[in-house]
């Protein structure tokens, strides 16, 4: 079954580990406990042995033979003996056991493994000497014993079983309980981060309050994600209400266009009328058609220029040559200048490129330069200047127009929004230009500034970034924080 729960799989992994931990000190313990139990029995039968031997007196007859004094009796019923001389003579054994005659032949073996009766034994054999008369002439005769002295190994089993089940028992204990209290202190330890979940979750189109308590903001590994979301959601909300203000001013707007139509087909359906009058009536419902094909193909524009703004990446584009972009579009507005009887005046040396794509950058400069057309009176001036410094391109437009008002500033880049409500008719204008030029401006992480005072004119400055060094160098990475600092 597999985990979904991180919680679950921190418990599984370290139970898994002290399981593991628990088996291997479980058979490191049996080792243990083997060899120290069966040295210690080792030496008890060795002991034993000793004794054994200690046992073995001069029989006090002609031969000068050796035998037990009885003393062996007081061994343990359950253990197994027998004691022969050189001339494999049987001085004694346990009741009910001997050693076939072949075993006792010389070995090297101090310790051997037997099976008497279904029972393990372990046996030791020890080859001692016992001195016959030695005070006699010569220091006595030697005669030599050998003994073979077993004791059941069951027992010493039962001892490692008890203690080997003690271990494994304690381990599994501790297992269980250090699950418990895992368990309990993950559950602790993660309340922040569900308390965070639950905050985002109740985030919705309708509601976008999101703020982490200080409790999450003061965790190392949460902060950055806690203040990750808030941004996030900040951007998501800022987007979301901007696009429901951008389709409300856009319904608004063709719903006025349309009624516009609308009315003035009307007002030639109410009675006969010459066709002069209906050719002036088609005409203007022509006009008010073509203003409405203006603000879609605008609409248009400013959704596919904000489709590909990346708000944290600097675009790559491509570049193009600023001072080639705004001669051209220059040249372009030559007639409509002429026609308004304002001069252009252009001061735009060879500049290095700029970042953006000559497409992009032709549309904000001819939605600037006609802004400023359309806001100069005759006679007037509209001067356009270009420069570099540092990192940066600067252009700028200014008119001799009757400037803006202070409080319509902040104001003046929202979309479909108007200063002077009338050149919706006059001039054909629609609100999106500067909308646009915003737009435009952002995506490659520019600033654009409008600075005005009533009846001196407007100037608006847009920097650029230059295309000096690749994405990525330590020049261009400086470009997202001003512009960050700029939109804040």
């Amino acid at each position: 079954m597999r985990l979904s729960s991180i919680k679950m799989r921190l418990i599984a992994s370290v139970l898994l580990v002290e399981v593991a931990s628990a088996l291997c000190g479980t058979g490191l313990a049996l080792i243990y406990e083997r060899h120290v139990r069966f040295h210690a029995f080792n030496i008890m039968l060795r002991g034993r042995a000793d004794s054994l031997l200690g046992a073995v007196q001069d029989a006090e007859d002609a031969r000068d033979n050796v035998m037990l004094d009885g003393t062996e009796a007081t061994l343990p019923h359950r253990d197994l003996y027998e004691v022969w001389d050189d001339n494999l003579h049987i001085l004694g054994h346990s009741p009910g056991w001997t050693i076939p005659a072949e075993a006792r032949r010389p070995t090297a073996k101090s310790f051997e493994e037997i099976n008497v009766d279904g029972r393990r034994y372990r046996t030791i054999r020890i080859n001692g000497m016992r001195i016959v008369d030695p005070g006699n002439i010569g220091g006595g005769i030697p005669r030599r014993v050998t003994i073979v002295y077993g004791s059941p190994t069951g027992p010493v089993w039962e001892a490692i079983r008890e203690a080997v089940a003690f271990y494994g028992l304690m381990s599994l204990f501790l297992v269980i309980l250090t699950g418990l209290c895992m368990f309990w202190l993950l559950r602790r330890g993660l309340a922040p981060l569900d308390e965070l979940a639950a905050q985002a979750a109740n985030v919705s189109v309708t509601s976008w309050h999101f703020e982490p308590s200080d409790r999450i903001r003061e965790i190392t590994e949460l902060a950055p994600l806690a203040s990750a979301l808030e941004t996030v959601l900040q951007r998501l909300e800022r987007s979301f209400n901007q696009q429901r203000q951008f389709v409300s001013d856009a319904t608004h707007e063709l719903k006025t266009a349309v009624a516009v139509v609308k009315s003035s087909l009307q007002l030639l359906t109410v009675r006969t009328r010459t066709p002069s009058e209906y050719q002036d009536g088609l005409a203007r419902c022509l006009t008010d058609c073509e203003r409405m094909e203006e603000i879609v193909a605008k609409m248009l524009t400013l959704a596919r220029v904000e489709g590909t703004q990346m708000a944290d990446v600097v675009s790559t584009g491509g570049s193009a040559n600023l001072a080639k972009v705004v001669k051209t579009v220059v040249s372009q507005l030559a007639s409509f200048a002429e026609l308004r009887g304002v001069v252009v005046l252009v001061s735009v040396p060879e500049s290095p490129m700029v970042r953006g794509g000559g497409e992009e950058l032709e549309l904000l400069c001819s939605n600037l330069l006609m802004n400023a057309l359309q806001h100069t009176k005759s006679g007037g001036a509209v001067h356009v200047t270009a420069g570099s410094s540092g990192e940066w391109c600067e252009l700028r437009i200014e008119d001799e127009g009757s400037g803006i008002e202070q409080e319509i500033l902040p104001y003046i880049f929202d979309r479909f929004y108007r200063s002077d409500p009338s050149r919706s008719r006059h001039t054909g204008g629609t609100g999106l230009g500067l909308a646009i030029s915003k737009a435009i401006v952002l995506k490659f992480h520019g600033t654009i500034e409008i600075k005005s005072k009533p009846g001196e004119g407007t100037m608006v400055i847009v920097r650029r970034p230059l295309d000096l060094s690749p994405i990525g160098q330590p020049n261009a990475g400086k470009i997202p924080a001003l512009i960050q600092e700029w939109r804040e």
